[in-house]
């Protein structure tokens, strides 16, 4: 029987007086892909704020391996291993490369043995990054800032990765790049809960999918079964507009 990683029960959450989510649930199983999909304003980046205590619910509960951390601090939802990794990158320019990756492993209890192995796996696994580790990270493309952002996420070697739009703003063959390590990190035991706008590209690497629509989930599947019906595509996913990753 698989483990549940994470779960969630009538996830209430306001922005001042903007209901945002309106009581969703969901479930993300130890070992899978799951993507939250939906349009602007869908819900689906509060969804991962509220997940990881940078917004607080307002109702409802969340459930991160068995434990209630509804209410927990964001600080400390960082130590027990989930980690999310923000739309927009939100690097530290000014800082180098390598700097970066030491701030996300610097809220860590690893020893330094044990996170210099772990900043030598990210640059095994982004070969730039290591050519650039002593680079202001100001001066990496988009592409390359966005694999410094997942890194950095990486440096804590979490038990869940969220991550918001990897590939935002992205050329097609780095979003295939990006989805590329994406999947190698779940092949290699990463369970990750990934909000993307491009649905046809997410949809090819999740196992489970739930659409979001005005902070409702509208309806959920697994992703095959969610890629291949047009008639949800069309309603809630826009079309033909997703069977091209973003520019």
């Amino acid at each position: 029987m698989s483990e549940t990683v994470l779960k969630i029960d009538g996830l209430e959450t306001y922005y001042g007086k903007i209901h945002a989510l309106r009581g969703i649930s969901l479930t993300v199983q130890k070992g899978q892909i799951v993507t939250l999909l939906g349009a602007n304003g869908a819900g689906k980046s509060t969804t991962l704020r509220t997940i990881s205590g940078l917004i607080r619910a307002a109702a409802g509960r969340i459930s991160f391996m068995g434990e209630d951390i509804t209410a927990t601090p964001p600080h400390s939802i960082v130590h027990m291993g989930l980690i999310h990794a923000p739309e927009g990158r939100r690097i530290f320019k000014g800082m180098t490369v390598q700097e970066n990756l030491d701030l996300g492993g610097f809220t860590t209890h690893q020893d330094k043995v044990a996170r210099e192995k772990r900043l030598q796996y990210i640059f095994e696994l982004f070969p730039i990054l290591s050519d650039r580790r002593k680079q202001d990270s100001a001066l990496l493309s988009g592409g390359e800032q966005q694999m410094l952002a997942i890194g950095r996420a990486l440096m804590t070697d979490p038990q869940l990765l969220l991550l918001d739009e990897p590939s935002m703003g992205l050329a097609p063959f780095l979003v295939q790049a990006i989805m590329k390590i994406i999947r190698k990190l779940n092949e290699q035991g990463t369970t990750i809960l990934l909000v993307e706008q491009n649905a046809k590209v997410a949809l090819k690497l999740a196992d489970y999918g739930y659409v979001l629509e005005t902070g409702k989930i509208v309806i959920e599947g697994d992703g095959a079964t969610l890629r291949q019906d047009e008639s949800i595509v069309k309603a809630y996913l826009g079309g033909s507009h997703c069977e091209t990753p973003a520019s």
